[in-house]
């Protein structure tokens, strides 16, 4: 894994304090979740403030229509990659699948091992946010999130849930599981929005 320091900033693509790298850091609480038979045991809920919940199979999951997304991701441990190219499922695909109630204004997003991260529902829905299946032409690997991550390319990548298999929908904004542990509600890069003091 090659980092460096880079005069990019100026180019406005590199957020305050962060470092270039051209390597993909493998970075995660716990152990990495792993499945002996995925099409059987992986499965996409979404529920609360819906009209009615939806559980997508993995099959069903895998048929939904995709398309790639590049982007540049930023992690809140300073590191910093540039010109990523994904294959992935755009968000609408499955909210399109639920009626939302309209008191819904909030996303948790649920991943293994109990794992989750907290959205505005207005920055789950932007154009830009993806279910992840490739990156650069290659299947995830479990340890980057397979076989689907969120990934939310403005925020912190701590917000970009590896191991995904739930979308809760909310009313009032509630904190995830690092939210808890002292990071930012929020984790706007631009604004170095790491920690709840910031």
């Amino acid at each position: 894994m090659i980092f460096t320091r880079s005069n990019a900033t100026t180019s406005g693509r590199i957020p305050p304090g962060q470092t270039l790298t051209t390597g993909f850091p493998v970075l995660h609480y716990g152990d990495v979740a792993r499945y002996k038979d995925v099409s059987k045991e992986w499965n996409l809920r979404v529920f609360g403030l819906v009209e009615e919940e939806l559980e997508l199979s993995y099959d069903e999951f895998m048929a939904l229509p995709r398309r790639e997304f590049g982007n540049d991701i930023h992690c809140v441990t300073t590191w910093s990659k540039l010109d990523n190219v994904w294959e992935g499922v755009p968000v609408a695909e499955v909210v399109n699948r639920v009626k939302l109630k309209p008191e819904a204004k909030y996303v948790m997003l649920h991943a293994e091992h109990g794992w989750t991260t907290n959205l505005p529902l207005e920055d789950f829905m932007r154009e830009t946010t993806f279910f992840g299946l490739k990156h650069n032409g290659e299947p995830l690997t479990p340890e980057h999130g397979a076989p689907v991550r969120m990934v939310v390319p403005h925020l912190y990548f701590w917000k970009s849930a590896k191991w995904l298999r739930g979308i809760e929908l909310m009313a009032k904004d509630k904190p995830g599981f690092w939210e808890r542990n002292g990071y930012h509600m929020y984790g706007d890069p631009w604004k170095e929005q790491r920690y709840d003091f910031d």
